[in-house]
C-alpha cells in the first residue's frame, strides 16, 4: 500500500490551476485555518486568491506534500507526472473525461492508464473527484464550500460521490468529522486502500463509508483485519445491485443471491456493519464516536409520554434490539424517584410529574441506567427555537448530562423527530458524553449497528476469488451433477438412468419402492411437467414416464421421514466472490424467501449458525412434538457442496442442491444442478 500520510496531513499545499475551482481550495485553505504552506501555481497569473502564484512546479520552494489539480486532464496527466518526479507526497486530480467517460468518449480509458502510468509510486485521489477535507489539522484539497468545524477526535468519512460528501459535511447533528474523503474513479488508491491509511491516526473514532461497488477484495480484508485490531468500528452505506442475478432463470440461488446479497455478505464477513440510509449512516457514527461497539442489544427507554414509549417499542420490532424487563435495583431507584402513580416497565412512561424538577429527573433517569444494559434512550423533544421558548427544557439536558455523570454508563438523548434537537444542545450533550440522537427511527437503527459490531470480528478465512469472467455457461444433466457432487461426500438417494418408459420401470423395481421419476432435460421439472413422486409400483413408473416430455429418465428412490427442505446453493458473483445461499427449500422458495447468504469459503460454526437464523429452524429443531432432523448431516452437506465449488472455482458458475431433503438420520440432495463455464 502507497503512504498516504503525507497527502492526508500536508505540511504544504500546492494548487495548480488559477481558475474558480483553484481559487476556491486556496480561499477554503486559508478560511479554515490552515497553517502550513500554500503554494499557487499557474504559468501567467501573478495572483492566485489573494497570494502570490509560482509560475511552474519547478519554480516551488520544495516538493509540496498535498497538490490539487484543477487543471484539464492532459494537463492533469502532465502535472501528476512532474509531481511524482519531484517527490511530491500525493495529489487529488478534480479533471472529468477519464475512464467514466469511456462509453462517450474512447480516450477517458487510455488517459486514465496513462495518469496511472505517469504517478508512479505517488499516490492520488481521483481523477473525477474533489479531494479531501482533514478537520484536525485545517488542512484539505477541497474546491468547494464545506461544513466542517476544526475537531480534536471525531469520525472518518470516505465516499465516491463528491456531492454526497459536500451534503455529509452540513450535517447539524453533533457529529465531530475528523475526515471526508472522496475517492472518484480509484484509478489508482481504492477506498480501501484510503480507508486503511486513516486507521493509522489515532484521532479518528470510527470509519464510515458510502461504497458504490467493491473492488480487490484482498485490500478489503486486509483494512478489515487492521480495522480489527486497532479496534476502530466500520459501517457501511452500500448502493448498487450487482450483475449475479444474470442466471436468474436458470435457479433459484441465482434468484436469491442475485441482487444485494453478495455485498451483504462481504460486509458481514469482513466485521462491518451496514446501515440503509445517509440519516442511520450519521446517527450510528455518532453513536460509535462516543460509545464505541455497544456490548449487547439490551437497552432501555425512558419518556414522558406513554404514546411516545409505545413508538420506542413498536420501532424497535424487527431490529435485533430487546427491552429486558426492569431489575429490582431499577425499579427500587425509580419507585424512589417517581412515587406510587407511575406504572414502571421497559419502555418506561415516567409521565410529567417530575417535569421540570432537575433532581428527580437526574434520579429518575439514572435509576434507568442499569450497568446491565448497552444503551439506555431518553426521549426528548425540543420546541423550535425560532417560534417557541425551550427554557422548560433546560431541565432535560442538565438531567440528562448529570445521569450520565452518575451513572458512566451508555446514554443518548433521542428527538422523536430528527429536527427537534437544536444543534447547540446536540453540541452540549456530546461534549458531555450524552449522544445526541436525531429521529427515534434513526436511533434505533444506530443501536442495532452498534450491537453488531459488538460481536462482529472479520472471518479468519480468505475469500475464494471468482476470477475473471466468462463468455458462456453450461447446464450439466441433474445425474451428472450429482455424480460430481458424490465425490466431494454428498448424500444421495439411490438412482439409475434409463432411456425409455420400461427401462424405468425395471430400474425402480431394482431401486425399491416408492420411487421418483424425472425427466431429463428440463431445468425446472415441476413447471415442465417432468416429475413425479410416490410411484408405488413398476406400472406407475412406466404410465408417468410415457406421460413426460421427455426421451430419458431419471429413477430415484423417494426419500421419507423427511422433517425440512432445505436449499443450498453457490453463485459465482464477480463483484463479491462466490455466495452461499442457505434457505427453505422446495417449490416454494423464491416465496417464502427465507434465506440467509455466506461467502465461500464458510466454517462449520458460521454454517451453523446461519441455519439457526432461518425461519425453518424451527423444523430442523423439531417442531410442536415433532422429531428434529439431523442438523450436523445438514451442515455435512453445505460442507460438501463448499468443498466442490472450491475444487472447482476456476469454471464453476453456479451450483444448487433443492430440495436437500433433511430427516432425523440423513441430510439427502434430492435434486441437484450445475452450471460451468464453456
Amino acid at each position: 500500500m502507497r503512504d498516504l500520510s503525507r497527502l492526508l496531513r500536508p505540511a504544504s499545499v500546492a494548487v495548480i490551476g488559477g481558475g474558480a475551482w483553484g481559487r476556491a481550495v486556496v480561499a477554503q485553505l486559508r478560511k479554515f485555518g490552515f497553517t502550513g504552506a500554500i503554494w499557487p501555481v499557474h504559468p501567467t497569473a501573478g495572483e492566485i486568491a489573494g497570494l502570490p502564484a509560482f509560475p511552474s512546479l519547478a519554480a516551488l520552494p520544495a516538493a509540496p506534500d498535498a497538490a490539487f489539480l484543477g487543471v484539464n486532464r492532459a494537463a492533469t496527466v502532465a502535472a501528476v507526472r512532474e509531481l511524482a518526479a519531484m517527490g511530491a507526497g500525493g495529489a487529488s486530480c478534480f479533471a472529468a473525461g477519464f475512464a467514466e467517460a469511456e462509453a462517450e468518449d474512447a480516450e477517458g480509458a487510455r488517459l486514465q492508464q496513462e495518469l496511472i502510468a505517469a504517478a508512479a509510486g505517488m499516490p492520488f485521489l481521483g481523477p473525477n473527484c474533489y479531494g479531501f477535507i482533514n478537520a484536525f489539522d485545517r488542512a484539505l484539497l477541497w474546491p468547494d464550500q464545506h461544513g466542517l468545524a476544526p475537531v480534536a477526535r471525531g469520525v472518518a468519512i470516505l465516499t465516491q460521490s463528491s456531492n454526497i460528501a459536500i451534503n455529509l459535511t452540513m450535517q447539524r447533528r453533533g457529529l465531530p468529522i475528523g475526515y471526508v474523503v472522496t475517492a472518484g474513479n480509484q484509478a489508482q488508491t481504492t477506498q480501501a486502500a484510503i480507508a486503511a491509511a486513516l486507521l493509522d491516526d489515532p484521532r479518528v473514532t470510527a470509519i464510515g463509508l458510502h461504497v458504490e461497488g467493491f473492488r480487490d477484495l484482498r485490500a478489503w480484508e486486509a483494512f478489515a483485519t487492521k480495522a480489527h485490531r486497532r479496534r476502530i468500528p466500520v459501517i457501511v452505506l452500500k448502493v448498487g445491485r450487482s450483475e449475479a442475478a444474470r442466471a436468474a432463470t436458470v435457479s433459484h440461488t441465482a434468484s436469491l443471491a442475485g441482487g444485494d446479497a453478495g455485498a451483504a455478505a462481504l460486509i458481514d464477513r469482513l466485521g462491518f456493519a451496514r446501515v440503509g440510509s445517509l440519516p442511520d449512516f450519521l446517527e450510528t457514527l455518532k453513536l460509535l464516536h462516543a460509545c464505541g461497539p455497544l456490548p449487547s442489544n439490551r437497552i432501555a427507554s425512558i419518556s414522558c409520554s406513554g404514546g411516545e414509549a409505545s413508538l420506542a417499542a413498536d420501532t424497535a420490532v424487527g431490529r435485533d434490539l430487546t427491552f429486558p424487563a426492569l431489575t429490582e435495583a431499577q425499579r427500587t431507584g425509580l419507585r424512589a424517584a417517581l412515587g406510587p402513580m407511575v406504572a414502571l416497565a421497559n419502555p418506561l412512561d415516567y409521565n410529567t410529574y417530575i417535569w421540570r424538577d432537575t433532581a428527580r429527573m437526574t434520579d429518575a433517569w439514572a435509576a434507568m441506567m442499569d450497568p446491565s444494559l448497552a444503551l439506555t434512550l431518553l426521549i426528548v423533544d425540543y420546541p423550535r427555537e425560532d417560534r417557541c421558548d425551550a427554557t422548560d427544557w433546560e431541565c432535560a439536558t442538565a438531567a440528562a448530562l448529570g445521569a450520565r455523570a452518575r451513572t458512566g454508563t451508555n446514554v443518548a438523548l433521542v428527538a422523536t423527530l430528527p429536527e427537534l434537537l437544536p444543534e447547540p444542545v446536540a453540541a452540549r450533550l456530546m461534549e458531555g458524553g450524552v449522544v445526541p440522537l436525531h429521529g427515534l427511527a434513526e436511533a434505533m437503527a444506530a443501536a442495532e449497528a452498534a450491537a453488531r459490531l459488538g460481536r462482529a470480528q472479520p472471518a479468519p478465512l480468505p475469500l475464494l476469488l471468482p476470477g475473471p469472467a466468462r463468455a458462456g455457461a453450461a447446464t450439466l444433466s441433474e445425474a451428472e451433477a450429482k455424480r460430481r457432487l458424490a465425490a466431494f461426500g454428498l448424500d444421495l438417494p439411490r438412482s439409475a438412468r434409463a432411456a425409455s418408459p420400461a427401462e424405468a420401470a425395471r430400474a425402480a423395481a431394482t431401486i425399491g419402492f416408492p420411487a421418483v421419476l424425472k425427466g431429463e432435460g428440463f431445468a425446472h421439472k415441476t413447471e415442465a411437467g417432468a416429475v413425479a413422486l410416490g410411484l408405488a409400483d413398476a406400472a406407475a413408473v412406466e404410465a408417468a414416464a410415457r406421460a413426460m416430455p421427455a426421451a430419458a429418465f431419471l429413477v430415484e428412490e423417494m426419500i421419507t421421514g423427511g422433517v425440512a427442505e432445505l436449499l443450498v446453493g453457490v453463485v459465482r458473483d464477480p463483484a463479491h466472490g462466490f455466495v452461499l445461499t442457505l434457505g427453505a427449500g422446495g417449490v416454494l422458495t423464491e416465496l417464502l424467501g427465507d434465506r440467509v447468504s455466506l461467502l465461500v469459503p464458510a466454517s462449520e460454526a458460521e454454517v451453523t449458525e446461519a441455519l439457526g437464523r432461518l425461519r425453518v429452524a424451527r423444523l430442523l429443531s423439531g417442531h410442536r412434538g415433532k422429531p428434529a432432523a439431523d442438523l450436523r448431516a445438514a451442515v455435512a452437506a453445505v460442507m460438501a457442496v463448499q468443498a466442490f465449488v472450491v475444487a472447482q472455482a476456476g469454471t464453476l458458475e453456479e451450483v444448487e442442491i433443492n430440495p436437500l431433503i433433511c430427516t432425523p438420520a440423513r441430510a439427502v440432495a434430492a435434486d441437484a444442478l450445475i452450471r460451468e463455464a464453456t
